[in-house]
């Protein structure tokens, strides 16, 4: 009887380990996600913003600089650059007018929690959004 019950405190041992390593790993994906998504938005929400308020240089008005602000509160946001293109998505040398767009790229580092997603290191997650300038 005694032997029953070491046998089963192993099994479930070795069971528990994977489940567990599942359910981190699971977790970690819906963060991946949660934390791309993030990006997402917090680029849409910065192009939104610099079309309506570019600065000198672009993306840097008062309006922007507060936006960032704010999406640096929600989530870790790397680095945030902008840049004027044309409507092929060609670079624009000078200032950026009305009729070209902004771009703005966002990028955010994701660090897994899970032991053996750990390996890969961190991830840098990247987005990328465009607003008109009217």
């Amino acid at each position: 009887m005694g032997d029953a019950r070491g046998q089963t405190l192993v099994e479930f041992s070795l069971a528990i380990t994977v489940f567990m390593l599942i359910m981190m790993g699971i977790i970690d994906l819906g963060r991946l996600v949660y934390q791309y998504n993030g990006a997402s938005e917090a680029a849409r929400a910065l192009a939104r913003e610099t079309s309506v308020h570019p600065g000198s240089p672009l993306g840097a008005s008062t309006e922007t600089t507060a936006v960032l602000g704010t999406q640096r509160k929600l989530m870790p946001i790397g680095a945030a650059t902008y840049s004027c293109v044309d409507i092929a998505g060609t670079a624009v040398a000078g200032t950026c007018d009305a009729g070209n767009w902004v771009r703005v790229t966002v990028t955010s580092p994701f660090v897994p929690a899970t032991p053996l997603a750990t390996i890969l290191g961190p991830v840098v997650l990247t987005s990328t959004a465009s607003a008109k300038i009217e």
